[in-house]
């Protein structure tokens, strides 16, 4: 079963004293341990960080009518981060392994099953 982390933040606004930078290569370091670990239990499918969602870009169609909206995206409470996409027997399994990210200490990982988008 496949698995999704998604490591979300309300946190917007890039490190910019040597005291933040510091804690944020800190937490980095231990995200790339965490995945690293993932990997070498053969759980870890793919894994990466995301720009800020002022990198991003939203399209609607609607009515045959295409629109982009260039973020940052003011109305959106969080930002996704990054993600861990994990393979594992049980959902319970995905919860365990997801309540050791370290990025639960410092933002709120989403833990969601990849399926069929409608289950009849």
């Amino acid at each position: 079963m496949s698995f999704m982390l998604l490591i979300q933040s309300e946190e917007r606004a890039r490190p910019r004293t040597e005291s933040e930078r510091r804690i944020a290569a800190e937490r980095m370091e231990r995200m790339q341990r965490y995945g690293a670990g993932l990997h070498a239990r053969g759980l870890l499918m793919a894994s990466d960080s995301l720009k800020s969602d002022e990198e991003g870009v939203r399209i609607e169609t609607r009515g045959g009518k295409r629109t982009f909206s260039d973020g940052p995206f003011t109305e959106s409470k969080e930002i996704v981060g990054g993600f861990f996409l994990i393979n594992v027997s049980t959902r319970e399994e995905a919860l365990a392994i997801a309540s050791e990210c370290p990025a639960a200490e410092w933002s709120t990982v989403e833990v969601r099953q990849s399926g069929p988008c409608y289950d009849e």
